[in-house]
């Protein structure tokens, strides 16, 4: 059956350039369209640059721009880095718009029309010299736990502390460096706290598996047990001046950026339909059958999932039929950071001349569906994309192709095809099922599953030396004709991940044209046309330069309330923290976290031949199995040790041994001279299942 879904991803802010942050995200979202659309599916991915606000309107000020201006500016530079990583929106539109303002307006005046609007008086901090009142981010200060300098009004970045601007000691506006005064003002209240909210909230989070269980839980925490009423009313207005819509009878008075940012879906989406004839109440309307998904970063969980689905509700609109939370970036196990080079942006890794395919494979493999975090090893960028890409998927026509033009003029030929074609379509559920899910780590492993069984194949029937053997022609053109299918079967299944690679596979190799469709699964390929080079390797040296290019120079101005003044502060900050001691080799938190620990279970474990120390153990990781040989022969009999939990290193780099790869370690505690007589492998508590992270 053909599903209608519409899905969307938050929207990015119009202050600042798309980073590799940011591109986790809109990657993940595109593939999952992708793949949807392959299946046959009517599927419309839109989103918008998010347009509103104190900083759109200070940036432009300071630029001497109007903020149309700075926004138009950067609509265009991320219209451009988005397609330059292959992300396909149906429509990308901006929340400056009439659509929006319309929506806005119109969900305003119906929560306003049930009562769920109030309008009270608040203090809060106003800069004379500006004349504005200024935002949390617009306030620093000295922080009122450590007392580090220049920290901003909601949390300090040295100590972690969070606090009301009011606590801040000798605060001062981020935008004229004035001493802030407290002011009183009108702000207008969406009663989130209201008890239709409430009822409404706990059912809605709790019913139709709309969001992942870690979320549910979250939201738990935020709205409290039955009878317990901890949701507080969302102040929606801000004062002028301020760059966004004015509310309906209101002068002076705007709605904040929160209200019409996720509003901002309606109107790119109302934009398309004008384009498309489309009806939009079709997708939006109460009572419609469409699917609406939306993909965002779990810091804006709340805003998402508590307070849009209540403005819709009781606006009378759809609600989303799922929201899809995703963990954040890290580079190298610590946060982006411009003094080491690696807060990436996109421009700089596209002109450095990378391949965007490359990174787009290289997330799809960590992403799992969940909020846990990823994190963009350099070093294991390099090894997984020559590994994988290269050395796996294009090495199978690499290596076989050419035989087929040489001696079969591109003909392939199968002894029984219907096997084949079955096995395609049985891979091509098993790797669907995962994609539906998110959990694009699992779809490629499986998929690299057939590029190793495929490999395995060609190596053994070493079609080099067939071809030297003209006796030996049906076997060569049986294992070429078999390692090519193999091939198309990989590159339909790696569409949605490497969409301009695999059109290229389609069209040139294959002689399609068009693109691969799911259902090309069940057919086979009946020629090849003559390879060409598909895909260069990641070289070291690349990754360097695309590191010095974004390392941004941290020598402090003159100005102590500037950003640099800033990051000295926070450096100096860290170093202190990080101090070496006299009689401990300290290591970094950072450090620390490049480790993957993950809990396993021991699913085999035996004897290895010839090995007077080593067992060897399969170790299921919950979806992913592991072969480890393990030193603790003299400790442990293997039958003991089948079932039970333990830690292992899971990224550990694969060793090659005697007996075989070993793809991990087990961890294990001794005396201090290592003695096997005290070795005690370590076991988690009840309630830990394999593939848990160990934190």
């Amino acid at each position: 059956m053909t599903r209608k879904i519409l899905v969307t991803s938050a929207l990015p802010y119009a202050n600042g350039a798309i980073h590799l942050g940011h591109l986790v995200e809109y990657i993940q979202t595109d593939i999952w369209v992708r793949f949807q659309k392959m299946r046959g599916h009517e599927c419309h991915y839109v989103c918008a640059d998010d347009t509103h606000g104190t900083p759109i309107m200070l940036r432009a000020e300071k630029e001497g721009i109007a903020p149309e201006d700075l926004i138009a500016r950067v609509h265009k530079e991320h219209t451009r880095d988005f397609a330059g990583f292959l992300v396909a929106f149906d429509n990308y539109y901006s929340t400056h718009s009439d659509e929006t303002r319309f929506y806005s307006e119109d969900i305003y005046k119906k929560l306003h029309a049930a009562g769920l609007i109030e309008v009270r008086s608040i203090e809060q901090f106003y800069d004379p010299k500006k004349q504005m009142f200024l935002p949390d981010r617009f306030i620093k200060g000295e922080c009122p736990k450590c007392g580090a300098k220049d920290q901003y009004g909601d949390s300090c970045e040295v100590c972690g502390a969070a606090y009301a601007p009011t606590e801040l000691k000798n605060p001062y506006s981020a935008v004229s460096g004035a001493t802030p005064e407290l002011k009183s003002s009108d702000h207008y209240f969406f009663k989130l706290s209201d008890p239709r909210c409430q009822a409404f909230l706990r059912q809605w989070t709790q019913g139709g598996e709309r969001l992942q269980s870690e979320a549910s839980n979250k939201l738990q925490e935020w709205l409290g047990h039955p009878g317990e009423n901890k949701l507080t009313d969302w102040d929606i207005s801000r004062d002028a001046p301020y760059f966004g819509f004015e509310i309906p009878g209101a002068p002076g008075k705007y709605f904040y950026v929160w209200l019409d940012a996720p509003i901002g879906y309606m109107g790119s989406f109302k934009n398309l339909c004008a384009r498309t004839g489309m009806n939009f109440d079709d997708w939006w309307g109460k009572d419609s059958a469409a699917e609406l998904y939306h993909f965002i970063g779990k810091d804006i969980l709340y805003f998402h999932a508590l307070f849009w689905p209540a403005e819709l509700e009781h606006a009378g609109y759809r609600t989303p039929t799922k929201v899809f939370a995703h963990g954040f970036l890290t580079v190298d196990g610590a946060k982006m950071s411009k003094s080491r080079g690696t807060f990436i942006t996109a421009a700089s890794y596209l002109n450095e001349g990378l391949n965007p395919e490359w990174l787009r494979y290289y997330y799809a493999a960590k992403l799992n569906g969940t909020l846990e975090d990823i994190d963009l090893s350099l070093a294991d960028f390099v090894a997984r994309v020559n590994s994988d890409l290269v050395g796996k998927y294009i090495n199978i026509a690499s290596r076989c192709a050419g035989f087929l033009t040489k001696f079969f003029d591109g003909t392939l030929a199968f002894a029984d095809a219907k096997p084949l074609a079955d096995g395609a379509v049985a891979s091509g559920q098993l790797v669907a099922e995962s994609f539906e899910a998110r959990d694009f780590s699992r779809a490629l492993r499986d998929i690299m599953a057939i590029a190793d069984r495929t490999n395995g194949e060609i190596a053994v029937a070493a079609p080099w030396t067939l071809a030297k053997d003209e006796t030996q022609r049906a076997a060569l053109h049986d294992i070429c004709s078999r390692a090519l299918h193999g091939f198309y079967v990989l590159s339909i299944l790696l569409r949605p991940v490497l969409p301009a690679l695999t059109a290229r596979v389609a069209r040139e190799l294959f002689g399609l044209e068009r693109d691969f469709a799911w259902s090309d699964l069940a057919a086979l390929p009946t020629r090849v046309n003559a390879y060409r080079h598909l895909m260069q390797r990641v070289e070291a040296q690349q990754i360097d330069a695309l590191v010095a290019a974004n390392k941004e120079s941290l020598a402090p101005a003159a100005d102590a309330h500037s950003p640099q003044r800033h990051a000295e502060h926070q450096q100096q900050a860290e170093a202190k923290m990080q101090q070496k001691s006299e009689w401990e080799n300290f290591i970094s938190i950072d450090d620390f976290a490049k480790v993957d620990l993950r809990i396993a279970r021991i699913a085999n474990a035996e004897h290895v031949d010839g090995a007077a120390k080593l067992l060897k153990l399969t170790l299921d990781l919950g979806g992913e199995t592991r072969t480890v040989f393990a030193g603790i022969k003299s400790a442990y009999d293997p039958a003991t040790l089948v079932g039970r939990l333990t830690v292992m290193v899971a990224n550990l780099a694969p060793r090659k041994m005697k007996f075989g790869m070993s793809e991990g370690m087990v961890l294990a505690a001794s005396d201090a001279e290592g003695k096997t007589a005290g070795l005690f492998l370590l076991s988690p508590d009840s309630g830990a299942a394999p593939g848990m992270q160990v934190k």
